[in-house]
């Protein structure tokens, strides 16, 4: 069996499935639902019908496109990789709506769990026959498919019902929660797992999807401005647009690097909860809370969520006090805060010259 499993790549590992497939899975979103709700946002304010089209059909293949995304990361075969399009399709629409038929916003999860069963199960067996062409589609799919009529509306469920105690204990308790949900949702982001796959698994939006971005933005940003004296301009612009992930073998070597940015986050949650009401209503779903100023997506997410409030009819108008909120939680508190934690830290030799210094 060993064998088997090695000739066909088939590895049951944490990092294969928790690491490599969920952030292939972000990575599919990004490019499908989270640029669709972009580019839809940027029409409908220029009155571009093209553009809105356009969103509408991102939006539409974002299932198969995170389904493509998580097989490709486990190195499918190719007829395995292009049956599992079926497959993320219909795990995406049946894992977006509960047991009781209202909507749910665990598609991306059950995209994630059952794309990865019915790869493995294309992958096994691939090429262990004469009539290849037809086996491993037909195994993939039915495998897929099968999976999704079966658990994935339960997934849904599951993932809408965490989300909800997630969104309702942040307003509940918006202190407590907005440090608890800022820090998870910001270490996260570091951390070489997806913090967007996670928000968009179990919806994270309102208030708490608020708390998420403000920890995402301190980690990026405050990374960014703590070790700009090390990176300069080209490590600036790397971490704060790109992503802070780019310090974890830095942070491995001295974990005492990760304290300004993280207390910065801790800081910057609950201001975003409770003076600023700060919400993340992206009609993405909240893979947006996850990203920070990864490309800008976070701000672009909480822009494009005022925009639908305002469609809705739950927000009167987008005010001054949204922009500045906006700026502050986003940017400057990010970076003023994790710029003053640092100074101690240095001064204590817990921060060392080129402790920050990316390769």
């Amino acid at each position: 069996m060993k064998e088997f499993l090695k000739r066909k790549n088939i590895v049951f590992s944490a990092k294969r499935y928790g690491i490599d497939a969920l952030g292939a899975m972000a990575q599919g979103l990004f490019c499908s639902l989270l640029i669709g709700t972009i580019v839809k946002t940027l029409g409908q304010q220029l009155g571009l019908q093209f553009l809105v089209d356009v969103g509408n059909y991102c939006a539409a293949m974002s299932g198969p496109a995170m389904a493509l995304a998580i097989g490709y990361a486990l190195q499918t075969p190719p007829l395995v990789l292009f049956s599992l399009a079926t497959v993320g399709y219909a795990a995406n629409a049946l894992g977006s709506v509960t047991l009781d038929g209202r909507p749910a916003a665990g598609g991306p999860l059950a995209v994630l769990f059952i794309a990865v069963i019915a790869a493995e199960c294309g992958k096994a067996v691939s090429k262990e026959t004469k009539v290849d062409i037809l086996v491993t589609p037909l195994v993939t799919i039915l495998a897929g498919v099968g999976l999704s009529a079966l658990t994935a509306s339960a997934i849904g469920t599951a993932a809408t019902a965490i989300g909800e105690v997630v969104k309702q204990a942040t307003v509940l308790q918006p202190f407590w929660m907005g440090i608890f949900v800022s820090v998870v949702i910001g270490v996260a982001l570091t951390l070489p797992i997806s913090s967007a796959a996670i928000c968009a698994g179990i919806g994270l939006t309102g208030l708490a999807g608020g708390a998420a971005v403000a920890g995402c933005c301190a980690q990026m940003v405050g990374f960014a401005v703590l070790s700009f004296r090390e990176n300069r301009w080209g490590g600036l612009v790397s971490q704060g647009l790109g992503t802070s992930m780019l310090q974890m073998g830095n942070i491995v070597r001295n974990p005492r690097i990760w304290i300004p940015a993280t207390l910065a986050s801790a800081i910057t949650g609950p201001i975003a909860t409770c003076v600023f009401n700060f919400q993340m209503n992206d009609p993405a779903g909240g893979v947006a809370s996850g990203m920070g100023t990864c490309g800008m997506v976070g701000p672009i997410g909480v822009y494009a969520g005022w925009v639908n409030d305002v469609a809705t009819g739950a927000k009167a108008a987008i005010t001054g006090m949204d922009w500045l909120a906006m700026a502050l939680i986003c940017f400057i508190l990010p970076a003023v805060l994790t710029w003053l934690i640092g100074i101690p830290c240095r001064k204590l030799g817990w921060i060392r010259e080129g402790d920050l210094k990316l390769d």
